[in-house]
């Protein structure tokens, strides 16, 4: 049955669009799961693995390897008292800056 548009309302018409965009990325990504057995299943009828045809590391190990490289932020604070001691500004507070708050210091005026 095909839904009658013209009577439908603004919020009517906006639920359906989404309902169809969550539908269509559903059935994009079971598609796309589809195209990628049966690539494995065409490579290994001639003895090889996707991952050997293609040249990459298989999905799981390049997920692992990404989560192991860490960046490190510039640090955004430096303790008044000593300015060795910096802070990025992310995470817990360290106990200087606790400290250097409750002494009536602002954040502004301890960033670097």
């Amino acid at each position: 049955m095909k839904p009658d548009l013209k009577s439908m309302s603004r919020k009517e018409l906006e639920k359906l669009q989404a309902d169809i965009e969550k539908a269509l990325r559903k059935l994009a990504e079971k598609e796309k799961k589809a195209a990628l057995a049966a690539a494995e299943k065409a490579a290994a009828a001639h003895g090889f693995s996707l991952a050997e045809i293609t040249g990459e590391a298989p999905l799981r190990k390049k997920r692992q390897a990404k989560s192991g490289a860490k960046t490190v932020s510039a640090p955004k604070y430096k303790n008044p008292a000593d300015p060795d001691q910096t802070w990025t500004g992310k995470g817990r507070q360290p106990e200087w800056f606790k400290a250097a708050l409750k002494a009536g210091t602002s954040p502004d005026a301890m960033e670097i």
